[in-house]
């Protein structure tokens, strides 16, 4: 039996992680830790019966505070920590950068230095696609998507701070000897993800009967992981991924905005009088594609859901989960939409 510290544990990719760790590895436990942001959902962790999942322990607090981490890690014999804590959102870093360097850099290297301290079997953190730049709408061919070797090219401050945690970890598994692994990821979807992010945004507004935002670019696209699929790499990754080394995760399947507004809408049975047009952000991506080969080869590992029944899926458990994301709309500190405002970025 092992214990497994999850960070960012209230998070839509953490809260996944967990229920997936609980039911493949029953036997061991959870010990969830999220400082519970605008965008940490405590629900997340709950059960049918609306109770903290079996196995799971819930600690309110900060990556950031190394004393806490070193506390947990000691009375709860942690073997394993899973990095998820970020400040993820494109469109909130741009408004509030500050707090994205401060958790997705300083607070990845609060949260080593605490396993610095006391030690561990194995410390994963999770990274993105988005460190390494973009790509060209028109790139085609072998050796147009990024591979672990790819020059980290963030584009935005998002991209940056990850990028900047990505390099703490490094850091400290060569300099400390911490046995660290990272993944890097492409976008994720799946249920109980914050209403903010593109998919469920564009199904709560659908049901609603409210326009959908698509950006001017609305050819832009991302490659499109199911959440389960990750959390299913991660733990290949766990178990007989390389110390020290990196592993990319992705599908291969490959959607622009205007092809998921037309999919969520078609699954609802709606027309495309929904979408409307709204001015880019700064520095929009183009688009991301990852190289997941050695992932693949290396470790045996391929995705499990196919996009169009895992998306069908997601939408299908945002129309019978309102009691979930209802309450969550307008928490965001970020207004989607025609009535974005990037003026003060410029």
């Amino acid at each position: 039996m092992s214990t497994v510290l999850v960070t960012g544990a209230a998070g839509f990719i953490g809260s996944n992680f967990v229920r997936y760790w609980r039911q493949v590895h029953p036997g061991d436990r959870v010990v969830a830790l999220d400082a519970l942001t605008y965008a940490g959902v405590r629900e997340s962790l709950n059960g049918p019966d609306g109770q903290l999942l079996d196995g799971v322990e819930f600690v309110h607090g900060s990556i950031a505070n190394t004393d806490l981490v070193a506390h947990l890690l000691r009375a709860h014999s942690v073997d394993v920590v899973v990095n998820f804590a970020a400040e993820s959102h494109n469109s909130l870093a741009i408004l509030r950068p500050g707090d994205f360097f401060a958790t997705n850099v300083m607070g990845t290297q609060a949260l080593l230095e605490a396993v610095r301290r006391v030690g561990v079997s194995r410390f994963h953190h999770i990274s993105t696609c988005e460190v390494y730049g973009d790509l060209p709408l028109d790139a085609a061919g072998d050796g147009v998507a990024f591979s672990e070797e790819h020059p980290y090219l963030p584009r935005t401050p998002y991209n940056a701070a990850k990028a900047g945690g990505d390099h703490v970890v490094r850091a400290y598994g060569l300099t400390y000897d911490i046995p660290v692994t990272i993944t890097n990821c492409s976008n994720n979807y799946g249920p109980r993800q914050f209403p903010e992010k593109v998919i469920p945004l564009f199904t709560t507004r659908a049901l609603a009967g409210e326009p959908l935002p698509l950006y001017a670019s609305t050819k832009n696209r991302r490659e499109w992981l199911h959440v389960s699929d990750h959390a299913s790499a991660i733990d290949r990754v766990l178990h007989h991924g390389r110390t020290g080394e990196t592993y990319n995760v992705g599908s291969g399947v490959e959607v622009d905005i205007e092809g998921i507004a037309d999919t969520v809408l078609g699954a609802l049975g709606l027309g495309p009088e929904l979408k409307t047009i709204v001015p880019d952000r700064p520095s929009h991506d183009r688009r991301y594609l990852l190289d997941s080969t050695k992932l693949r080869t290396e470790l045996g590992w391929a995705p499990a859901v196919e996009w169009t029944e895992g998306i069908a899926d997601t939408v299908a458990w945002y129309r019978a989960n309102e009691a979930w994301w209802r309450p969550l709309l307008g928490r965001s500190p970020v207004v989607e939409g025609a009535d974005a405002d990037w003026s003060g970025t410029r």
